[in-house]
């Protein structure tokens, strides 16, 4: 019982979330389905894959969703494992991906989008290899909230 007071101590002192409190849902890829966390709140967004070492059995990633379609940018600030970043534009189409290298401390590098997107969805590096042009679904049933 004192080592939970404590792990919950540390949470609320950094102010991360345990990565555990994500929602999941199954999208599909191309001809992929896979498993993610879901991040469609800003504080959720914000806090992303940081300090997860690794992912569980069964996640397979993050989808991040935005309200609207617009230009973002992500940093790997205090995240753990290398990622790659795959772009998806308001009509689920895979506008383009990047590898992402973890940043221990700022200044870290920006990645920014290559054009309006609705929604984001980090992988471990190279576990996947989907094709520029290729649709995202399910989404709507992976946002939760519409915040």
């Amino acid at each position: 019982m004192i080592l939970l007071g404590l792990v919950l101590a540390v949470f609320a002192c950094s102010g991360a979330m345990p990565a555990s409190t994500f929602p999941e849902a199954d999208i599909g890829v191309g001809d992929e389905l896979v498993t993610v966390w879901v991040a469609d709140e800003s504080a959720e967004r914000r806090q992303g894959l940081m300090e997860v070492d690794q992912l569980p059995r069964g996640i397979d990633g993050m989808l991040f969703v935005f309200e609207t379609e617009g230009s973002v940018r992500f940093t790997m600030f205090n995240t753990l494992m290398p990622l790659d970043i795959w772009w998806f534009d308001a009509t689920g189409v895979l506008l383009g991906s990047l590898e992402m290298e973890p940043c221990p401390s700022k200044p870290c590098p920006s990645y920014r989008s290559p054009g309006p997107i609705r929604w984001v969805l980090e992988t471990p590096q190279d576990k996947y290899d989907f094709a520029p042009g290729v649709t995202i679904s399910g989404v709507a049933d992976a946002t939760i909230d519409s915040n």
